[in-house]
């Protein structure tokens, strides 16, 4: 029947952050998913003298950063990310080492017996920003920290 779901739906309860083919860290939320082509608008008179705008297909790719989130480390200084990160921030990102300072990662979905069901590649990726979550006596919950990445393409796969 049309309008069935013949499949179970994605359930995004079990997602993890690859590089380089390295599951380096399990992820709470991950925003800026957006696969998106651009928009050219170019204004003209048409026949009868009314104003108009045309749309037409601009540049082929437009890339949003991603923001994960995931619980904070207790050890900064032996976390992959951290140390990507510092390195960048420490170093800065130079000319001539930019394929060994930009990585290529996913954001892998898993089902509930553990069989990935979706993946979000992105190419040359670097962390520009680790956010940790505000901190009070009364909170009851695990430190969180946010990563922004800025990335040069994102696509889908599965």
């Amino acid at each position: 029947m049309p309008g069935l779901f013949t499949t179970d739906p994605i359930v995004a309860q079990n997602f993890f952050l690859e590089i380089d083919g390295q599951v380096i860290s399990s992820l709470i939320s991950v925003s800026g998913l957006d696969i998106e082509v651009g928009v050219t608008k170019v204004a003209q008179i048409g026949k009868d003298g009314q104003k108009q705008q045309v749309k037409s297909l601009g540049q082929v790719v437009e890339v949003p950063d991603l923001q994960m989130v995931r619980v904070a480390p207790l050890d900064v200084d032996n976390d992959s990310l951290w140390k990507w990160f510092k390195d960048i921030r420490d170093a800065g990102l130079k000319a001539t080492d930019r394929a060994a300072k930009r990585k290529n990662g996913s954001v892998v979905l898993y089902d509930s017996a553990h069989t990935e069901v979706a993946r979000f590649n992105f190419f040359n990726g670097w962390p520009y920003k680790i956010a940790t979550d505000q901190l009070s006596v009364d909170a009851a919950e695990a430190v969180k920290e946010t990563i922004s990445f800025a990335i040069e393409r994102l696509e889908r796969k599965k």
